[in-house]
């Protein structure tokens, strides 16, 4: 397939809602999946959104790679079995309990920078696979941040809008201050 260009913030197409998928299984949607994963993959990335890549369509692919390159990230944020190379198609999120967990995270989008965010720590979500088949899954830790966070670019979000703090607004270059700090 083909390696496709990441709109960045400020790109209109990360503002808007996404359009539903009319037919998961259609060819156009296998090629754009098939690119997506491979872009995803080639950015060092965990997730993507169908907007980020210029389509607006509520698609996500999302996976948590055994060797993640981010430093400041925790162990368990660097590996989650839990989060296998997944596809998402006409995604749907249910938070599950009250609880919230922070978080750092970065975007291919919003390049060269990390937020801490808090989110809720458990979900449900449901969607279509490649196949035209239900996916349904519980998540907790980085698995449920990372379909947050794509499922978010669906409905033109990202996530500094979702920031408590922007003084935790950083550089990548920096992350690794952080992680320090609050190994201490």
């Amino acid at each position: 397939m083909a390696i496709l260009k990441i709109a960045r913030m400020g790109h209109p197409v990360l503002a808007k809602q996404a359009e539903p998928v009319a037919n998961p299984v259609a060819t156009g949607i296998r090629q754009l999946i098939a690119s997506m994963i491979e872009t995803m993959i080639d950015a060092n990335g965990a997730g993507l959104a169908a907007p980020q890549v210029h389509v607006p369509l509520r698609l996500v692919v999302f996976q948590a790679a055994e060797k993640r390159a981010d430093k400041g990230l925790s162990e368990a944020e660097r590996y989650d079995h839990t989060a296998p190379l997944t596809v998402l198609i006409n995604p749907e999120v249910e938070i599950v309990g009250t609880e919230v967990e922070g978080g750092w995270e970065g975007c291919l989008s919003v390049p060269g920078l990390r937020g801490y965010v808090e989110r809720p720590a458990h979900i449900l979500y449901r969607g279509f696979d490649r196949e035209g088949q239900l996916v349904e899954r519980t998540a907790r830790g980085f698995h449920a941040r990372v379909v947050q966070h794509e499922c978010d670019h669906l409905d033109g979000i990202l996530y500094p809008s979702r920031m408590r703090d922007l003084s935790k607004l950083i550089f990548d270059s920096e992350s690794h201050r952080w992680a320090d700090k609050e190994e201490e």
